[in-house]
This record gives C-alpha cells, sequence and structure tokens, in this order.
C-alpha cells in the first residue's frame, strides 16, 4: 500500500459555492457540467475581478474528474457589453503592478487553461452580443443566437488586441479577415459568423441551451477514455496557435499599456465603442 493517499480533486458544491459571484453552476449525474457567467445575476459586466476568475474557474473544473463536458455560457439577452463600473480602479491605481497581472498573466492564463487544462469536450453557447467571445470561440464546439454579435473593441478603446482575441481571430478568420475585424472593430453577426466558420450552429435564443444539451448528449454516447482523447485531437490547431502566438500578443499588449501609461479599461472607453454596435453599425467607421 502506499505510503501517502492521492491529494484530494476540488468537490464540486464547493467550488460551485466559491465561484457562485462569478458563475452560475450545475452539473448533471452524468458529469456534463454548464457553466454560466454572470454579474450580479445578469451579463457579464468586464473586470479586473472577474477577469482573473476565468483562468481560476476553468482550472478547477478541469481539475474534478467528476466532470465530463463543459458547456460555457453567459447569461441574459447580452454575452459581454459593459464594464463594471469600479472594474478597473485597481489597473488605474497601479499601473505598472496590473498591466502584467492582469493585462499579462491573467490573460494567458484564462486563454491557455480553456486549451491546455481541460482534459473534457467543451461546448461555447454564445448568448448574445458581446465581446471577449474568444472564450466560446475557443471551445471545441460553439452554437451562437440569432441575435449574436461578435466583435473586438481593443484598438477602438486605445489598446492592442492582443490579450487571446488575435490569437482566436487569427485561426478562425485568417490572416486578412482578422485584421480587417482587429483594425475596424467590425460587428460580426450570427449569420455572417457561421459563413466564416467561428460557430457551428446558430439556433432561436430559446433554444441555445437546449442545443448545447443535446451536443453533449451525442458527445457522450462514446466511452470516456475515446471522449478525452477526441478532445487532444482537436484542440492541436489552438494548441499550435497559443504557443506562436498567445505570450507575445499579450507582452505587446502590456507594452502599450505602460508606454501610454494610462489604462486603457474602463466604462467609460468601453461604452463609446460599445455604442456603435448597440446601434446597429457594422464598423465602427460607418
Amino acid at each position: 500500500m502506499s505510503l501517502n493517499n492521492f491529494v484530494s480533486p476540488p468537490k464540486f458544491e464547493d467550488y460551485k459555492e466559491r465561484f457562485k459571484n462569478f458563475y452560475k453552476m450545475e452539473r448533471r449525474a452524468d458529469g456534463v457540467i454548464l457553466v454560466q457567467a454572470h454579474t450580479k445575476g445578469g451579463p457579464i459586466q468586464l473586470s479586473v475581478e472577474n477577469h482573473r476568475s476565468v483562468g481560476q474557474m476553468f482550472k478547477t473544473v478541469g481539475a474534478d474528474p467528476e466532470n465530463e463536458i463543459l458547456i460555457f455560457t453567459g447569461s441574459g439577452d447580452e454575452f459581454m457589453m459593459d464594464a463594471d463600473p469600479e472594474g478597473f480602479k485597481l489597473e488605474e491605481q497601479d499601473l505598472d503592478y496590473w498591466a502584467y497581472e492582469y493585462a499579462y498573466k491573467d490573460g494567458r492564463i484564462n486563454v491557455s487553461s480553456l486549451v491546455n487544462d481541460l482534459e473534457i469536450p467543451t461546448i461555447g453557447a454564445i448568448n448574445g452580443p458581446g465581446f471577449h467571445t474568444e472564450m466560446c470561440l475557443m471551445c471545441d464546439i460553439t452554437i451562437c443566437t440569432e441575435d449574436t454579435i461578435i466583435y473586438d473593441l481593443h484598438y477602438d478603446i486605445g489598446s492592442v488586441p492582443g490579450d487571446g482575441i488575435h490569437s482566436c481571430f487569427q485561426e478562425l478568420l485568417g490572416v486578412k479577415r482578422a485584421a480587417y475585424a482587429l483594425l475596424t472593430g467590425q460587428a460580426i453577426d450570427a449569420k455572417t459568423a457561421l459563413e466564416y466558420g467561428m460557430v457551428n450552429e446558430v439556433v432561436p435564443r430559446g433554444k441555445l441551451l437546449e442545443r448545447a444539451w443535446q451536443i453533449a448528449d451525442h458527445i457522450m454516447t462514446q466511452p470516456r477514455t475515446t471522449r478525452r482523447m477526441t478532445t487532444q485531437i482537436v484542440r492541436r490547431p489552438w494548441r499550435r496557435q497559443i504557443t506562436d502566438s498567445l505570450d507575445g500578443g499579450f507582452a505587446i499588449q502590456m507594452f502599450a499599456h505602460l508606454a501610454k501609461k494610462t489604462a486603457a479599461h474602463g466604462r467609460s472607453h468601453i461604452g463609446d465603442a460599445v455604442a456603435y454596435v448597440r446601434k446597429g453599425k457594422r464598423n465602427n467607421f460607418d
């Protein structure tokens, strides 16, 4: 008999409670776990604290061997279209510190943990318009609602789009389309996202989670090892992209933050860019 026991893995009821202010979680008996990101029960509002929680959550879910498939989505009618009013005070107060902690370390962990720390199939369900949709787009399978709009606002708020969205767009869109989307703030509607290959299916809003569960049911028809080893195959392009571009993109973004000596994020900055999308504009220069 071994001299030591295994270190206990995370328990669902424990981390469900731990992450409740950021994620609503439920898990079926077969191990399919639904994680709905939220802020105060509604759509995600970006903040330093929310940003850090993403990688922490993915790592924890991935460390629980009782989880078999992850469905990741947002809450309400939007995925993420706003920032917490006080969510970037920390960054503004000590930019030198948070340019690394927030703009480099946490961000890299968020993206890499989705691809590397989850040994289970992932289904991203985009529940409406939003930015930072790479957390759903980089899942193994991605579905979205008919009113989904995908866009990146970094350039339009004076920040470098190097925090993982660049890896996501370049992998899914190719060089030219990605450059256009990142430099112009292009608002990509659901129909176009399907045409571009960014998502696998577009479904009515009321059917989004139902369809996600159906896809999970199909994946669950095969044995545990088959599911997990197939995931290793389908993730290979993302792992190459992360190895090639993720760290460098984040480093460039961090340098730009420090060179400007001002925090690029915040409600007022984000609000100006989001206003274009809310008005139905496809590009911020239309």
